[in-house]
């Protein structure tokens, strides 16, 4: 932007709260963000004396941005929802994106129910049950429910197999659960159990304990000896469990520690979750492109970390002061329905909490770097060992799958810079090949580069690096033929690689080709394992990939990623297939009425046995799909 251009925007932007839109030639919106003064934040991005905000004449942002939205509001909070809802619909390149990829393990009680149990969440929602954690890890929170299922007894059948079950399962007989689905329960003993737990998950020892120990001595005052056992194990568990965690803060409180680490306009965030005192884990997140000041970073990180579900603490640290605090502690209020505490700390012991995460935030970063420089390794000797164009940044994987022709579908996995990209994979469903893998695969990579423009760049679906087909030189020459017939030269500059991989297999001793093909012996000794093998366009002889290699395991970890790929959605779509009801093919029946006729008869048999006036007589159904319906069957 020219100056003149900067001083036009700048005169403009009005000096109230509200939210302001960057926005690129295009009109895309590439960063949103909220401030108490518009005009003083706008204009604080264009200062050039050294103020680390002039970020906007400098970076890559910078470049992009064409002009400035503003929308003015009444106070500080509005802003900030108004921030959230518009980050959510335009999904901005500069602002901090969380990806929800379901890490967020939480344990639930309903005390509501006349039994609790225990469920496992990755959603907190606000419905009066009682949450706890996050867990940092799946293997942390199944040992944690062990120690419950051993100690605590409370039972783990959902309320359907609770309502239905006729005798005790195997829990029962190992005393892991006093089978309130057959048997009389007490329900006060039960309450007692389910008020035990919720004090163990929240690392009360101090108030679980004195009860466990008058639970104990009552129980042998009364010659119950046998009970009094029990609840002395549940004391050594406790005391054993809740004393392993390390105590950090002398603040008996819930707090999330928040550290952060910069390298350019990467920002390692760490979080360190301490409950009561303790830490129990530590979650963390790397932010790309990130030009932004640090405090805004961390204001938008905390923003789409309690959004996504994490459980609200008493206190939240961070190692910036950000320009709302009270704002953003009113919004964790109502969203923790409790008060909440965010500050800075600048002195005392909170700030040694401040620098452990910070700490922690470097060296996860370090951890991150690591693994980038490895795969970036491994990338290049793969490159090297098949004599590839350009590093293969971008790897796609397409594997088909069906059995005897039913449902046959596709997969493309995607991994980038060596490591898989989810959001990327497509799944296709073939609709002109059915026991012919070649003619599927060939209709799959038309489809595919037919959407793909001649630059590259097509909206999700870049162009890859390399290509890999799943299987030899017949699937390899079918996917050159359907890259040719889609308008692509693969010789070109522009072009890219193409390989087969084949998998490993048994043949006779006698036709292996070569030693380095051969792996272990089967246990016959007639039969060889021949390695995989890679097929390259206009090269007769397969590359034979070492075992253990570098190479292979790259390669084979996309093959079978796409070949995992592919049989889910194959299982999901046949499994789809063969629940459809026979009732979607009754004349005058459609989707409600089969609803409605399952729902009043239970299964298929009993309407077909049901009379035309028992049919009739369901809602919704007429005299006239009654006799259609029997009609059909024949009856």
């Amino acid at each position: 932007m020219s100056p003149d251009q900067i001083a036009e925007l700048l005169a403009r932007v009005p000096s109230e709260p509200g939210v302001y839109l960057m926005k690129d030639r295009k009109g895309r919106v590439i960063y949103v963000g909220k401030a108490k003064d518009l005009r003083v934040r706008v204009r604080s991005y264009f200062r050039s004396s050294g103020d680390e905000r002039a970020f906007v004449t400098m970076g890559l942002l910078g470049k992009l941005l064409f002009d400035v939205e503003t929308v003015v509001v009444n106070n500080e909070k509005e802003a900030l929802l108004l921030e959230n809802n518009l980050i959510k619909e335009h999904q901005p390149r500069f602002n901090v994106k969380l990806t929800d990829d379901k890490s967020y393990l939480v344990l639930r009680i309903d005390s509501s129910k006349r039994y609790p149990r225990i469920d496992v969440v990755r959603r907190i929602r606000d419905d009066g049950a009682l949450y706890f954690g996050p867990y940092h890890s799946a293997t942390s929170l199944r040992e944690t429910l062990r120690l419950i299922n051993r100690h605590f007894q409370l039972r783990t059948c959902t309320d359907h197999v609770l309502q239905g079950r006729k005798r005790p399962c195997i829990l029962y007989q190992i005393k892991r659960c006093p089978a309130p689905c057959v048997f009389p329960v007490d329900e006060g003993a039960y309450r007692e159990k389910v008020q035990d737990v919720a004090l163990f998950l929240g690392g009360k020892k101090d108030e679980l304990l004195p009860r466990l120990k008058a639970r104990m001595k009552d129980h042998a005052s009364r010659l119950e000896y046998e009970r009094a056992a029990q609840v002395r194990d549940q004391i050594f568990a406790v005391e054993r469990t809740l004393t392993a965690q390390a105590v950090v803060s002398p603040d008996l409180v819930d707090q999330d520690v928040v550290g952060t680490f910069r390298r350019d306009d990467l920002v390692e965030v760490a979080v360190l979750l301490l409950r009561q005192g303790k830490l129990i884990g530590r979650r963390s997140f790397l932010l790309k492109d990130q030009e932004v000041p640090d405090e805004e970073t961390v204001r938008n990180f905390v923003r789409q970390y309690y959004e996504m579900g994490a459980l609200v603490p008493d206190e939240v640290l961070l190692p910036v002061e950000i320009e709302d605090p009270e704002v953003i502690s009113e919004w964790l209020r109502d969203l923790g329905r409790h008060k909440v505490v965010v500050c800075s700390p600048k002195r005392g012991p909170r700030t040694k909490l401040i620098a452990l995460a910070t700490k922690n935030a470097e060296s996860s970063f370090a951890s991150r770097k690591s693994q980038s420089v490895d795969a970036l390794a491994s990338l290049e000797k793969l490159m090297k060992r098949l004599s590839l164009r350009r590093l293969p940044r971008r790897i796609e994987c397409f594997d088909v799958a069906h059995i005897q022709g039913a449902a046959v579908v596709a997969s493309m996995v995607v991994m980038v810079d060596g490591e898989p990209a989810p959001s990327e994979y497509r799944k296709f469903k073939v609709k002109t090949a059915t026991n012919d893998d070649f003619a599927a695969m060939y209709e799959v990579l038309s489809r595919r580069f037919r959407r793909l423009p001649k630059d590259g760049q097509g909206e999700g679906w870049s162009r890859p690096d390399l290509l890999i087909v799943d299987g030899g030189k017949g699937q390899l020459s079918t996917a050159l033929a359907a890259l040719r017939d889609s308008g692509w030269e693969i010789s070109a500059d522009k072009g890219f690689d193409v390989i087969g991989l084949a998998k490993e297999r048994t043949v006779p001793a006698d036709e292996a080709e070569a030693s380095e093909d051969v792996g272990a012996s089967e246990p016959t000794g007639e039969r060889v394992l021949v390695l995989d093998r890679v097929y390259l366009r206009n090269v007769k002889d397969p590359i034979r990939l070492r075992a253990n290699s570098t190479e292979l395991f790259l390669l084979a970890r996309i093959r079978d990623e796409a070949h995992r790929f592919a049989n889910t959605f194959h299982r999901k779509l046949r499994k789809s297939r063969m629940l459809r009801s026979v009732l979607e093919d009754v004349p005058s029946v459609g989707k409600k009425r089969k609803q409605l006729l399952l729902k009043a008869f239970g299964s298929v048999k009993k309407i077909r046995a049901a009379s035309v006036d028992e049919i009739a007589k369901v809602p919704g159904m007429t005299r006239a799909s009654a006799e259609a319906v029997k009609k059909f069957f024949g009856d």
